[in-house]
């Protein structure tokens, strides 16, 4: 394991302006996380990364560090099962908030092994509430799933739709969930913020930042990395798993929300953390096929790829989500810019068909 980076960090605001804080980002390393501290940094904040890499991307921490203003970004190459990195990762730096991404967020894999998920998921988010409170850190930002809804009886889904789970991985985004709200009850100075999230893809707009994940992580992940694959000959063929759901056409219906927008969230419910934890669902309020989006993948790539459609489903998987997003735009403002699926699958394959080997 590298050591600490040990870099003395700027606490000045630019220009003498008030310095917005210094944030601990988990998962830094990873997609949404990278994409969060490269606005957090272009916002003026200090940022500790703290990061496994067991799924994250050290390109992107380079491609952070290119980016970064001089002294505002610090990484710890370290695993948040692990007390000692932990406190390695707080630091002697004062944390002013806590955004937590770090986990292992695959569907299929957690049904296959359910106690690495409990484990990553819940029980290191655990040790990172008590973590916080040996720091007096008292702000935190939580990146949970709409996995943790299941298969709703009623659509759009609402913060009060019931939440049902119907797999390990949306199991110990809930229970991490109740961890939080427990503790926030034990705690009365603690404020938290909890963003269920659907499907996340697209990229950094001006290009500077993608999606990239190991080969042996791509059979698990977004859709859109599996056609591009598939359209830059990576792969011979795009799989599409399910095709007798109860939908308009067959296959599952998500909502995507554009990382840009879902980065913007981030920053709207930052300041807007409090005691009991507010709950927002970040989407689009949009549901879209598997089919629609393979199409879409065909149109913006211009390749005509090769689709294998095959009648079962992925284990643990659900039919059909979107979000109700009401809440969050009337009580912060926020709501999704980038709607138009084509344009935001474009950023992604900017990005991708720029980087065939990634960063």
């Amino acid at each position: 394991m590298r050591q600490l980076e040990d870099v003395q960090l700027s606490l000045a605001g630019a220009n003498g302006a008030p310095f917005p804080g210094h944030i601990l980002v988990t998962g830094g390393a990873g997609f949404i996380g990278s994409h969060a501290t490269l606005r957090l940094l272009e916002d003026g904040y200090a940022v500790t990364i703290v990061d496994n890499f067991s799924r994250g991307n050290r390109g992107a921490i380079e491609a952070l560090r290119r980016l970064a203003p001089k002294h505002k970004l610090r990484v710890v190459d370290g695993d948040l099962g692990v007390q000692r990195d932990l406190e390695r990762a707080f630091g002697k730096h004062k944390v002013d908030a806590v955004i937590h991404f770090a986990a292992i967020a695959y569907v299929g894999e957690s049904v296959a092994q359910p106690l690495a998920y409990y484990r990553n998921v819940t029980v290191n988010t655990i040790g990172l509430l008590e973590a916080m409170r040996r720091h007096d850190v008292r702000k935190l930002v939580y990146s949970s799933t709409c996995a943790t809804y299941g298969n709703p009886d009623e659509l759009p889904i609402t913060e009060k739709t019931p939440t049902v789970p119907i797999n390990p991985y949306g199991k110990s985004k809930l229970y991490a969930e109740d961890a939080i709200r427990d503790f926030a009850v034990a705690n009365k100075d603690f404020d938290a913020a909890i963003l269920r999230y659907f499907n996340v893809f697209g990229s950094d707009p001006r290009g500077r930042l993608g999606e990239f994940p190991r080969p042996e992580l791509r059979a698990m992940g977004r859709i859109s990395g599996a056609c591009f694959d598939a359209a830059l000959g990576n792969i011979p063929e795009l799989v599409v798993m399910g095709t007798d759901f109860p939908t308009r056409d067959g296959t599952c219906v998500r909502d995507y929300v554009h990382v840009a927008d879902l980065v913007d969230a981030h920053l709207a419910v930052l300041g807007h953390v409090a005691n009991p934890p507010v709950l927002y669902n970040v989407g689009t309020g949009k549901g879209v096929t598997v089919r629609e989006f393979v199409d879409a993948c065909k149109r913006v790539t211009g390749v005509d790829v090769t689709v294998r459609e095959q009648q079962e489903s992925r284990p643990g998987d659900y039919a059909e989500v979107y979000a109700d997003v009401s809440k969050i735009r009337e009580e912060l403002g926020w709501e999704a810019r980038y709607v138009d699926l084509e344009e935001s699958l474009g950023h992604a394959w900017a990005w991708r068909s720029a980087h065939k080997a990634g960063y």
